[in-house]
């Protein structure tokens, strides 16, 4: 089935980790100064013409209700959607942790009309094979429980619930969930490189996800080869291993009709660069990802 239907564009704050935003991943330590903060980003996006942005507790700083209300004043006034990224238990930034009440709770705040949560699910090893496994799916129980709980928030803001298939689960355990709950307001959020984490086919994670999907993490990344193993490092949007046009068709052809937007995220390997020119490289990384999406996949012509 072949489906132009036409998306909105909007950004991770992630992809400018190095200049502040998004959060610590990967590693424990330091928390970056802000570079930019939350209301010159969304001068950018305006510049860039996005149509939104999914910003973490990071970005936000503080959650009193002043601040809180400024944020969402300044997104109406620059015509931005907003989603709210949150964790259960991140592991490098605990910063980014809700519960699944309190996140609808931000969200509503800030004017977002979508919560999306990483599991941060702690999986046994071996890693290979371990779908479904005994300890994921005590966890995954637990989960359905608490959403349940939660349930009666979402409902009464009418605020989305999205699951993310994170860095440490694969995409039939987050449909597991969603099938549970078999909720409208509850659906995944699909990142289009995080199942090689899990060793699964980025491809078969997309197709089973994009029925349920409520927004996605469109990435890319490359497949480097060196005497230290293979890593997949963080490239500009269409210079890397995944079929970025194929993958945006089969969101199109598999999601659901209300399934409107493109939220694209980028991770800059500075590798060790001095952090200012680093941060300068991760900024062009997002520009140039934004003109190959505009320009090459059609996104956000919103009339901006």
């Amino acid at each position: 089935m072949y489906n132009d239907r036409k998306m909105k564009l909007g950004m991770h704050t992630y992809t400018l980790h190095l200049n502040g935003l998004g959060q610590n991943w990967g590693f424990v330590g330091e928390q970056r100064e802000q570079r930019i903060n939350i209301f010159q980003l969304m001068d950018l996006a305006v510049e860039w013409k996005l149509d939104g942005l999914h910003v973490t507790n990071c970005d936000l700083v503080e959650h009193d209700p002043e601040n809180l209300a400024r944020i969402k004043q300044a997104a109406e006034d620059h015509g931005l959607y907003m989603e709210f990224n949150c964790s259960l238990d991140e592991e490098f930034d605990p910063r980014l942790n809700e519960t699944f009440e309190s996140a609808c709770l931000v969200a509503e705040a800030i004017g977002a009309d979508l919560v999306k949560f990483s599991l941060d699910i702690r999986r046994p090893t071996p890693l290979y094979g371990s779908c479904m496994h005994p300890a994921v799916m005590r966890q995954l129980c637990d989960v359905v429980d608490q959403i349940k709980e939660a349930l009666p928030e979402y409902e009464r803001t009418g605020i989305r619930l999205a699951i993310e298939n994170h860095t440490e689960t694969f995409a039939d355990e987050i449909v597991w969930v969603i099938e549970q709950l078999h909720h409208p307001l509850v659906g995944a959020c699909v990142d289009t490189i995080n199942s090689v984490s899990v060793l699964e086919n980025p491809q078969y994670a997309v197709e089973r996800l994009a029925p349920y999907a409520f927004n996605c993490h469109f990435c890319d990344n490359k497949l480097v080869r060196d005497d230290q193993g293979a890593h997949f490092l963080g490239v500009a949007l269409g210079q890397g291993d995944i079929d970025c046009k194929k993958t945006l068709q089969t969101l199109k052809d598999l999601s659901p009709a209300f399934f409107d937007r493109i939220t694209f995220e980028v991770e800059y390997p500075s590798a060790g660069e001095p952090l200012d020119i680093a941060q300068e490289k991760e900024v062009q990384f997002c520009i140039d990802s934004i003109r190959y999406l505009r320009e090459e996949l059609g996104l956000g012509l919103s009339g901006r």
